[in-house]
């Protein structure tokens, strides 16, 4: 037990004073799925709450492995209230269970200890499928298929081990977990029909089963026969085989009845309304152990039942977006043939129960039917004034719907009673939606000064199907695989194709010609970022797009009489307006203006829907709406919401009809987040760098600018370390002037890493540096992430106050090494970081740690501050980007805005074919080599750059 769970339970158990805490109190845990595939549960701040000895007793399993936390889960937990998260894994894993009880050759397990019979694993097309209905947990985009088939095999060398260690049966250990596992034998209700018996219809029979037979295949018996079997032996085998029988019938009144009387041991004739009684409490029946056998006619071991089913998106909508509206009809099928309006009339007024109809037996429910009768034909009043909107016809799909009737107390959804189906449109416009790599290629053209790999061509499709269609989406593409410039393309691609229609306008009737009209310019569009990444967005337009006109909007680009004065009636010329989200509070004519794609980054900004700037950003216009963010969204039911908002408004409804809903999704017995998951898919496109299809077409390192600015404080410190260098330069020469330039860079750069390094006053707040800023942004991605972090630094001081600062990132402890670090333990603190993955950072001091170490589970390396040496960078690095690494490394080099540091990293890459001869020893030795004009010009402060705003 980690002693963070362990201090976790032992607070949740001390009550006021340290008394022993009631059963009654909870903890906070969730299940989260790690990079590498592992279940693992983890205390959580927004978990959901446990009774503590629940949390206590999964706590223990999972601590053994994840197979045993899940046998827990499966075996022990039949009849706990668990939240939708762990109710999942208790699913998966109760079919595990499931498997085993009904192995009939596991019961001939009679000697203590033995092996039990492997259970096989479920069909690749059954795991991707339960892949695909996890609920929102962390992790949950490393769950897959394979990830499943491991899970599974974990599950069974658990029973395995827990079988060898209790030293008993199969049937004993399961009976530790919960006494409705029962392995001595299995008992069936075979229903069957009878057509010849016209007051009798259908047969009952009870059986169980025996053995093997020669062919492996169960071997039934009438129940009766074990009143035989075990006349002379131990009256406990009998009351173990009928134990299921009795708990059922504590529940099922018919079955105490024929249970009481003993006919439940012989064949029975039975009435229409006898096999409904069986049928309505088919889940008690199960739940208790027994196995049901319907007649083989029919599906699912259910009758047959009238359904509604709607059509809609057969034809394209007249208009696009989100109030697109889409066609809707209606009808209702019996195994899937149309019925008459005098069938359904002739339905409806049959008794409920069981009926004859068209030749098999259909099950009646008037009041169901007509439900759902009355709610579609709503449906369909209300698309009759010129179609259903495209929201409404995507909740419907998804069965989302909150007007749907919902489940009834037996737990049988509403929507078993109703079928929705996309028409050939709409049904076409969702494939490609859900796989953008069958659209059509689109050429960005010569102007896109880079060549887009495979999977951001397939981006920038899907982008601009989604813009075609007047529709929002979230690209959720993990950090460093290019979501800048997927944007960046598609703006691009927008542009020439309003030229082309342009020009093709103006050749069709001429400036002149009379009717001729010309054609509609497109609006310009617009990006919303964190204040930290507009250079960076600025800088890569110019190296990838440079014919792209844009303009930025923010103190530091505009002074505060330009930014008062700008109005969109300004913007004629620009393609793409760049501000921050802090800018956009102050300039309302961003939110009253019209623009055709706003795109907004680092899109958990807008999580909280109550903060200001969220507000501010969904008051926006546009045609299109996408945001970009590397956080995964499947974590947390609020930011999906919130950013679905944004992007494709109503959707999801208000947040108090959202929050509804998702608590009636809860209430489904059975992948209750399925439907969500389907609602939301066709507008996120995510792909992951642990994926092989990126994988393999990425470069194994990515190298990036991570640009920060100044504060105020950091401003005004480095502005008089200028001043104050000028005046030592008049006054020094040779080596005393040597000494003054290199004092002088360490502190420009100490500066540029936080305030409390230079001036030693220990309090390293947040607010005052923007590398800490950014840090947080870059680190909270990371945490969100699960993966970890390689920081380098070359100050010794900085080390500890980064470790504090990571930590309430990560919320987790992490590591640190320095040239204090004895010799003896940096090797244990490697192995530490290589095989616990609770651990998500390491900050190393660059020449401690720069060298010898092999730090293979970090998929991000930052560079804090600079060696202005890209050898010495690159060996840093490669503590992670070495042989055994199997992910792509990114590398985050940090770089402050309008100071030493940008100049010196333009220095660098405009030498970068040089570097080894220029840059061997080392930036600062060439710098005092420079004469005094030179140097106050490369170290003086470009304030507007600098300058951190919001």
């Amino acid at each position: 037990m980690t002693s963070a769970v362990a201090h976790s339970l032992e607070d949740a158990a001390r009550g006021d004073g340290g008394s022993s805490s009631s059963s009654s109190e909870s903890v906070a845990w969730a299940p989260v799925v790690t990079p590498q595939g592992h279940l693992a549960l983890r205390p959580a701040d927004d978990g959901l709450k446990l009774d503590l000895a629940v949390a206590r007793r999964l706590q223990a399993a999972f601590a053994r492995g994840a197979g045993h936390g899940l046998l827990q889960l499966g075996a022990g937990e039949v009849a706990t209230a668990l939240p939708p998260t762990l109710a999942y894994w208790r699913e998966f894993a109760g079919r595990y269970v499931s498997a085993l009880c009904a192995q009939a050759d596991a019961r001939d397990d009679a000697q203590a200890g033995g092996t039990p019979a492997e259970v096989a694993l479920p069909q690749a097309q059954t795991l991707a499928w339960l892949a695909d209905a996890v609920p929102p947990m962390t992790g949950a985009e490393y769950l897959n298929a394979t990830v499943l088939a491991a899970l599974w095999g974990d599950l069974h060398a658990a029973f395995t081990t827990q079988l060898s260690e209790s030293g008993g049966t199969l049937q004993d250990l399961l009976r530790q977990y919960d006494a409705a596992w029962n392995l001595v034998g299995r008992v069936h209700f075979n229903l069957a029909e009878n057509r010849k018996d016209d007051e009798a219809p259908f047969a009952f029979l009870a059986t169980y089963t025996t053995r093997l037979s020669a062919q492996a295949k169960p071997q039934h018996l009438p129940l009766g026969r074990a009143l035989q079997q075990y006349a002379d032996a131990s009256k406990q085998e009998l009351l173990s085989l009928l134990s299921p029988v009795q708990r059922a019938a504590q529940h099922c009144a018919w079955l105490k009845a024929i249970v009481d009387n003993g006919e439940v041991f012989h064949p029975l004739r039975w009435t229409p309304a006898d096999a409904l009684a069986l049928l309505r409490d088919a889940s008690v029946l199960q739940a208790a152990g027994i196995v049901l056998r319907m007649p083989a006619r029919w599906r699912a071991n259910q009758p047959a039942r009238a359904q509604v089913r709607a059509t809609v998106g057969s034809g394209a909508p007249a208009r696009l977006g989100q109030d697109a509206l889409l066609d809707f009809a209606m009808e209702v099928t019996l195994d899937g043939v149309a019925l008459t309006p005098e069938e359904i009339a002739e339905l409806l007024a049959q008794s409920n129960g069981l009926a004859l109809i068209r030749g098999q037996w259909t099950l009646i429910d008037r009041d169901k039917l007509q439900a759902t009768l009355a709610h579609f034909e709503h449906v369909a009043q209300a698309a009759e004034s010129g179609g259903l909107s495209f929201g409404d016809a995507m909740r419907l799909l998804a069965r989302t719907d909150p007007a749907h009737p919902a489940q009834d107390d037996a737990g049988e959804d509403g929507a078993d009673w109703s079928e929705v189906v996309a028409g050939p449109w709409l049904a076409q416009t969702l494939k490609t939606l859900r796989s953008p790599q069958a659209l059509a290629e689109l050429d960005p053209g010569v102007a896109l000064r880079a060549t887009l790999r495979p999977y951001q061509q397939q981006g920038v499709r899907w982008l601009h199907l989604l813009s075609t269609l007047g529709l929002g989406a979230c690209l959720a593409d993990d950090m460093g695989l290019g979501k800048t410039l997927q944007v960046l393309a598609l703006l691009l691609v927008l542009k020439n194709q309003a030229a082309a229609r342009a020009a093709s306008g103006g050749r069709s009737g001429g400036a002149g010609a009379a009717g001729a009209k010309p054609a509609a310019k497109r609006p310009p569009n617009l990006l919303v970022a964190p204040a930290s990444l507009l250079t960076n967005w600025a800088a890569e337009i110019q190296r990838f797009v440079p014919s792209l006109r844009a303009r930025v909007a923010h103190p530091s680009a505009m002074s505060a009489a330009e930014l008062k004065a700008l109005q969109a009636s300004d913007l004629g010329d620009v393609d793409l307006l760049i501000t921050s989200y802090g800018t956009l509070l102050r300039l309302p004519t961003l939110t009253e203006a019209a623009w055709g794609i706003v795109v907004i980054d680092e899109a958990q900004a807008i999580k909280n829907p109550n903060a200001k700037q969220t507000r501010a950003v969904k008051q926006l216009k546009a045609q299109s709406r996408f945001a970009l963010t590397g956080t995964p969204i499947e974590n947390r039911l609020s930011d999906l919401w919130s950013i679905f908002d944004f992007i494709n408004p109503g959707l999801l409804g208000s947040a108090k009809q959202f929050s509804a809903l998702t608590k009636q999704l809860a209430e489904r017995s059975h992948n209750p987040f399925a439907a969500l998951r389907e609602l939301v898919r066709p507008y996120i496109l995510r792909r992951m760098k642990t994926d092989k299809s990126v994988i393999n077409d990425l470069p194994d390192k990515v190298e990036i600018k991570a640009f920060c600015p100044l504060s105020r404080k950091q401003a005004a410190l480095y502005q008089a370390a200028v001043k104050e260098l000028a005046e030592r330069l008049a006054s020094s020469d040779g080596i005393q002037r040597r000494g003054v330039v290199l004092a002088f860079l360490m502190r420009f750069k100490q500066i540029c890493n936080h305030p409390s390094q230079w001036l030693g006053d220990g309090a390293w707040a947040e607010a005052d540096s923007g590398k800490w800023a950014r840090l947080r942004e870059i680190a909270e991605v990371i945490a969100a992430k699960q993966e970890k972090v390689l920081v380098f630094t070359q100050f010794r001081e900085t080390c500890a106050p980064l470790v504090a600062f990571l930590e309430a990132v990560f919320g987790r402890a992490g590591l640190v090494l320095h040239g204090d670090t004895p010799v003896a333990k940096r090797q244990e603190l490697v192995r530490r970081f290589q095989e616990d993955e609770a651990l998500p950072f390491f900050v190393l001091s660059l020449k401690a740690g720069g060298a010898g170490l092999n730090l293979t589970a970090a998929s991000h390396v930052i560079h804090f501050d600079r060696w202005w040496n890209p050898a010495v960078e690159n060996q840093a690095t490669d503590r992670a980007f070495r042989i055994g690494q199997t992910r792509n490394v990114l590398v985050h080099k940090f770089v402050c805005r309008g100071t030493v540091e940008e100049k010196i990293d333009e220095l660098i890459e405009s030498k970068r074919q040089l570097s080894t001869e220029l840059l061997e020893g080392g930036a600062e030795l060439i710098l005092t080599e420079l004469g005094d004009d030179e140097l106050l010009k490369l170290v003086a402060l470009d304030i507007h750059a600098a300058m951190k705003e919001s």
